[in-house]
């Protein structure tokens, strides 16, 4: 059976990486969270202080950058390494977030994390999440999804997994927060956040996390015996 590719995009908080994570296991494909890449990218130009206004600065940071995921069988999930160290639990905070969307917004950024997704994905039999996986990083997707949720909803879940992680935020800021990156993230000229012509829309507002899966399996399902009818066609 051809392994295809399969592209979540949509906004914070609306499930993407959980979905991902179940759908990818369910296939025995490989999970590719793009949305750490760039947070891995933030919290090194946090720490090196790199100006998103000096191009150079922004060059040579990158070219010091090394984003790899490796799976913990202790915690069960891929985890992400910058250049070695173990981020996963760092990039997650809620200072990342307050900084990610204008260090993706970079077209610089953009590029550099594009050529990497490209290269873990080019074996296809891989499901990424992300902003414009479908647009940008793999438009020929064998199956697009772009999901999205009201913003108060999305809000509750962002808060409750902090609260997991043992991080106090108020609601409000979270709120803010999220229409703040939506806003730059839709609004950038490098990728924008958009739906692609050729995805499914899937509102998880008042979806659980099985019904979301059942969703898009639905999708890869039908894809690929699509495919496999057109092949013994040929």
């Amino acid at each position: 059976m051809k392994k295809i590719v399969i592209a979540l995009d949509g906004y914070s908080s609306c499930g993407k990486s959980t979905t991902a994570k179940l759908v990818a296991a369910e296939l025995g494909y490989a999970y590719i969270d793009t949305g750490a890449m760039y947070r891995a990218v933030t919290l090194y130009f946090l720490q090196h202080h790199v100006s998103l206004t000096n191009p150079k600065e922004v060059k040579d940071a990158l070219d010091q950058i090394e984003v790899e995921f490796h799976y913990n069988p202790k915690t069960a999930r891929n985890e992400v390494y910058l250049n070695g160290l173990n981020v996963e639990d760092e990039i997650r905070k809620m200072y990342i977030s307050n900084q990610v969307s204008e260090v993706s917004v970079v077209p610089e950024v953009r590029h550099a994390m594009v050529a990497q997704q490209q290269k873990m994905g080019k074996k296809r039999g891989v499901v990424m999440d992300g902003r414009d996986i479908g647009t940008a990083v793999f438009p020929d997707a064998e199956v697009k999804v772009f999901m999205t949720a009201d913003v108060d909803t999305r809000a509750r879940r962002r808060q409750e997994e902090l609260l997991e992680k043992k991080q106090l935020v108020n609601l409000d800021e979270i709120r803010e927060n999220l229409k703040k990156r939506d806003h730059i993230d839709s609004t950038r000229k490098e990728s924008p956040l958009r739906r692609a012509d050729d995805a499914h829309l899937l509102d998880t507002s008042h979806m659980t996390i099985d019904e979301q899966v059942e969703f898009v399996m639905n999708k890869v399902t039908s894809k690929i015996l699509t495919n496999e009818i057109s092949l013994q066609q040929n």
